[in-house]
């Protein structure tokens, strides 16, 4: 652990009496005493707390910096609204994922959030549009939190009221306590929410005056994960990779009519003749799984169509139990002509478990519109 990195708030985490891990190279706290269960279920009713520090901040600068990013990744990046954020995913030659971001127009720059654990092959992915005269600038100095769950709108708002005229993807500063905040209404949860970005040093003070309110918990990792995976959201890594397109993640939504064939700028981002004819036509894509009884069934067991014999038709991408879903939930990457309600088979410990596919998301979202 000696070697890992820490966040602003890491005195804050071993205060509480979490419990910290590595993750992403990143000294990370997966729960704390309240746990994970409780955790998650605080979340859905109130306000989770999440230090989301080890995430990678990096602004492009530059005339033309939309046009630019737009050669590496299929988002509508040039329509994006002064104000606003959109998703988006880098993505290689052959058609794969080699991340997902948020892109945030700022104005007069780009704000990129993008995963911890790819952060640095983005930094460098990124520096070849340096060539086009954009400045690409790591963010080194600032923390980021998230406040997700239905009271996480009141909450804020009592430190910072005008984060209440904001609808879900907006992104602004605020001046609070003499420093400026990097704000947006957006998360990873399912739930309505806020990412907040502030320099390191005020960091421990804005989550203290958070977690005196009484609605607003610390939540960890654990919790992290199992509200994502209801809420339908794809983990990278995971969900997707470099050899998944965005078509069979499940992610073909994120790819607006202008970048598609026949529109304004269609293609121009790597794996373009691979990722567009496969829209709305993929043979396989991610779907959710629904298994009998409570037991989950995890990442990397295998899927059979039958509950005897037969090839293996997939693998499990995420699994888990589902707090606010009372079951177990999992995804995987499957063939497109599976129908919803079919029941497929789980292998596990020498046996087949009967599961069902079903649609994502498993809990309904509650952004704010």
């Amino acid at each position: 652990m000696n070697d890992l990195r820490r966040t602003p708030l890491y005195d804050l985490h071993v205060v509480r009496g979490a419990k910290l891990v590595p993750f992403a190279g990143w000294e990370m706290p997966v729960q704390y005493p309240m746990g994970v269960l409780n955790e998650h279920l605080h979340t859905r009713a109130k306000a989770g707390l999440f230090d989301v520090s080890h995430m990678g901040q990096i602004i492009l600068r530059g005339e033309r910096a939309a046009e630019a990013l737009e050669t590496l990744v299929p988002a509508d990046v040039v329509g994006i609204p002064a104000g606003r954020q959109r998703y988006g995913m880098f993505t290689n030659e052959r058609g794969g994922i080699l991340d997902d971001l948020m892109i945030a127009n700022k104005g007069d720059h780009l704000l990129l959030v993008v995963n911890a654990a790819c952060a640095e092959q983005d930094l460098a992915h990124l520096r070849q549009l340096e060539s086009r005269g954009i400045t690409v600038e790591p963010v080194t100095d600032r923390g980021l939190l998230a406040l997700q769950g239905p009271a996480a709108a009141a909450a804020l708002a009592r430190l910072m009221p005008e984060v209440a005229e904001m609808r879900f993807m907006d992104a602004r500063d605020v001046e609070f306590q003499g420093e400026t905040l990097w704000i947006t209404r957006s998360g990873y949860t399912g739930e309505d929410g806020f990412e907040i970005s502030m320099p390191a040093r005020v960091a421990p003070m804005v989550a203290e005056r958070l977690l005196a309110m009484d609605e607003v918990a610390p939540i960890g990792l654990g919790a992290r994960d199992s509200l994502r995976l209801e809420a339908g959201l794809s983990l990278y890594g995971h969900d997707m990779d470099p050899d998944t397109t965005p078509a069979e993640a499940g992610l073909g939504w994120s790819i607006p009519k202008v970048r598609r064939t026949g529109g304004e700028r269609a293609g121009g981002f790597p794996g373009a003749d691979v990722i567009l004819p496969e829209l709305g036509n993929a043979a396989r894509s991610r779907r959710g799984l629904r298994p009998e009884g409570r037991a989950p069934i995890r990442e990397g067991v295998v899927l059979f169509a039958d509950a005897a014999g037969g090839e293996p038709i997939g693998t499990v991408s995420s699994g888990g139990f589902g707090p606010s879903l009372g079951g177990p939930m999992a995804m995987a990457i499957l063939p497109a002509d599976i129908p919803d309600g079919a029941t497929i088979h789980a292998e596990q410990r020498g046996r087949r478990q009967p599961v069902t596919v079903v649609p994502t998301p498993f809990v309904k979202p509650t952004y704010k519109r």
